[in-house]
């Protein structure tokens, strides 16, 4: 039997696009629900190889569907692109607790998660 996931970490990846934040409020709540603490990432990709942590739970997420991009903050990264960069990522990501991520974004995001889990097998939903 599976061990459940106890800390997840959640980010925002590339471009602003509308339901960034709503997303992002779902998946806090949702996570809540079931007891999972939620570990948000700033600036995607870069914020994860930087370390650019906050916890979130369902205040920090309150109030915000009607704000534009996402509260996160999202980059892109040219870092994340080598294996260097990314063993850095998730080297960050183990060191914080983190043992799954919820990435929010387009095609680019859901390409390093695909690569990321690959390389680093660290499970990875991806929310388009």
């Amino acid at each position: 039997m599976p061990v459940p996931i106890k800390r997840i970490g959640v980010f925002t990846s590339g471009g602003d696009a509308p339901g960034m934040n709503a997303c992002l409020r779902a998946v806090v709540r949702s996570a809540h629900e079931y007891d999972i603490e939620v570990t948000g990432i700033i600036r995607g990709y870069a914020g994860m190889i930087e370390g650019e942590f906050v916890e979130l739970d369902a205040r920090s997420v309150s109030n915000i569907l009607q704000k534009g991009g996402t509260i996160l903050k999202t980059a892109r990264s040219e870092r994340f692109k080598t294996p260097e960069g990314r063993a850095l990522a998730a080297e960050n990501i183990k060191k914080n607790g983190i043992e799954a991520l919820i990435g929010i974004g387009g095609d680019g995001t859901l390409e390093g998660a695909s690569i990321f889990f690959a390389e680093h097998d660290v499970p990875v939903i991806c929310c388009p």
